[in-house]
């Protein structure tokens, strides 16, 4: 592996890619673009960044040209996203994509984030991400018909949301990442008064359930 996957203190001979995925969790992001397709045909692309330790994403736009000046704002508004929230991130990871320009590196760089390249064709590298554009296009994209780019981002804000907040992950043991795991129910007469309700998100393709 190239040096460059790992913090400059590590040592090479003695730290996996999945070590040092699992050690620095904390301070790892992803990034990448997901593509789909309006009615009409055209091509539109979305950014989105995911927190490797407690799974949270954050869709940071959608355009349909990518251009490195859009890309490197996408990366600026990323950068104060996280000082208003005092996250600490070190390590994000990205691919080879075109896509990211220079400019991208640099606005991170500047922020104090070291860029990690996974390896060419060795999606697993960046699995987490990876994971997420395949549930975000089998749970929304493959369902919705896609009318414009305004479409598209209103689309994946409300995914956003479920996916922060309502939908559990087996990788942070069922929590959602903008919620803590309540409390489990012990008592067997409360097991058989639940009240279970509904909600509907764009008009059917996302349902949440919550005790009334």
């Amino acid at each position: 592996m190239a040096d460059f996957w790992y913090p400059a203190s590590t040592q090479r001979t003695t730290t996996t890619w999945s070590t040092f995925l699992h050690s620095q969790a904390e301070a790892l992001l992803a990034c990448d673009f997901v593509e789909t397709r309006t009615l009409s045909g055209a091509r539109l692309y979305a950014l989105a960044v995911i927190e490797h330790a407690n799974r949270r994403i954050r869709v940071l736009g959608a355009t349909a040209h990518p251009t490195a000046s859009w890309v490197a704002q996408a990366a600026r508004n990323l950068v104060m996203d996280l000082e208003d929230e005092g996250r600490h991130a070190r390590f994000p990871i990205r691919d080879h994509d075109g896509k990211f320009p220079a400019l991208f590196d640099s606005v991170l760089a500047d922020a104090g984030l070291r860029v990690v390249l996974s390896g060419i064709r060795i999606p697993r590298m960046n699995a987490i991400m990876e994971r997420w554009i395949h549930s975000c296009r089998r749970e929304l994209l493959d369902r919705t018909l896609i009318r414009n780019q305004q479409h598209l981002l209103h689309a994946l804000r409300q995914y956003e949301h479920f996916y922060n907040t309502h939908r559990p992950h087996q990788g942070i043991t069922n929590a959602q990442p903008l919620r803590v795991l309540p409390q489990p129910i012990t008592n067997q007469a409360a097991l058989t008064r639940l009240d279970i309700r509904q909600r509907q998100r764009l008009s059917g393709i996302l349902n949440e359930y919550h005790a009334a």
